[in-house]
């Protein structure tokens, strides 16, 4: 409870320093600048990496051994998702979600756990591979982005290429589970892993275009150069476990970028990214525990009248 205050106020107190400069005319003003190619096209990335995210839940269920049907995937890794982004503390956030509806569908806690942890390691790998991508293929970039040496750049690029690498090696011949104190874990097969690999840096290479989007809309940005940004905005999301990284994107992104007005973007992307799979998930999550009520309290009134 403590922490989830104190991430908060830390992203108050960024936002609050990002857009204090601005008034609320302004910032609408800004939005509206926007052309409506942009954001169409900045909506239909969010649109696919949500996509993107319910294929890693399906993959995570079939690694835990307990695959759903993927209709049933799909609604409750977009619900818990749409949510966990907002909420933050994604992992476990979003985890009591998918815990609330995998178990109405049979599996057991175990499982949720596994396909969870899947998740978040997907997560992981995912944001190393396209971080390594970033830094490495333009070093340069990376450079005047982080402000960093050219030694401490490549060490960071290795290091990220080296963590996929060693995940991926430790898939394809470490056969026993990983244990750590108490905890343990059985590393996927290759394919998966390589999967998880895939899908997780797709995920935020679509995410990234989505921002890239929005900004090309005020600024001649290359991709990679947004890229690279948003690898560094997640890392210090992570770090913080500020909800929907509130204030720490838009922070790092003006940082990065100081000579571009950026706030009608940043808005924008807010809006495509996080509010509106937000509304849309509290919508299907009302529905859905309505229809389960529905059918839990038909199923109760069927027994009642059979014992009677």
């Amino acid at each position: 409870m403590v922490a989830t205050v104190l991430s908060v106020a830390l992203g108050g107190y960024l936002l609050y320093r990002t857009l204090s400069g601005y008034s609320l005319a302004q910032l609408v003003d800004a939005v509206r600048a926007l052309p409506a190619g942009r954001l169409a096209a900045a909506g239909g990335f969010a649109a696919a990496s949500y996509l993107c995210l319910t294929g890693i839940d399906w993959l995570a269920l079939r690694a835990a051994g307990t695959p759903l049907p993927y209709p049933r995937v799909a609604l409750a890794a977009f619900i818990s998702l749409g949510l966990g982004h907002s909420i933050g503390f994604a992992g476990l956030s979003s985890g009591a979600i998918r815990y609330r509806f995998y178990t109405r569908w049979g599996l057991k806690t175990a499982d949720v756990a596994k396909a969870v942890l899947f998740c978040g390691v997907t997560v992981a790998v995912g944001l190393m591979a396209l971080g390594a991508v970033a830094v490495l293929v333009h070093p340069g970039l990376a450079r005047d982005v982080t402000g960093l040496g050219p030694g401490a750049v490549l060490a960071a690029g290795l290091a990220c290429a080296g963590g996929v690498a060693a995940y991926l090696g430790l898939a394809a011949w470490w056969r026993k589970p990983l244990r750590f104190r108490r905890w343990s874990l059985e590393m996927p097969p290759l394919p998966l892993a390589a999967a998880q690999v895939g899908l997780g840096a797709v995920n935020f290479a679509l995410v990234s275009a989505c921002l890239h989007q929005v900004l090309s809309a005020v600024s001649d940005v290359g991709y990679l150069a947004v890229a690279s940004v948003f690898v560094i905005a997640n890392a210090a999301v992570l770090i913080t476990h500020v909800p929907g990284g509130v204030g720490v994107i838009e922070s790092v992104v003006v940082h990065l970028l100081p000579k571009t007005d950026v706030i009608g973007p940043l808005i924008a992307f807010r809006c495509l990214y996080f509010l509106a799979p937000l509304a849309l998930g509290l919508l299907a999550f009302g529905a859905t525990e309505a229809v389960f009520r529905w059918r839990d309290a038909g199923r109760a009134a069927t027994v009642e009248t059979q014992s009677a």
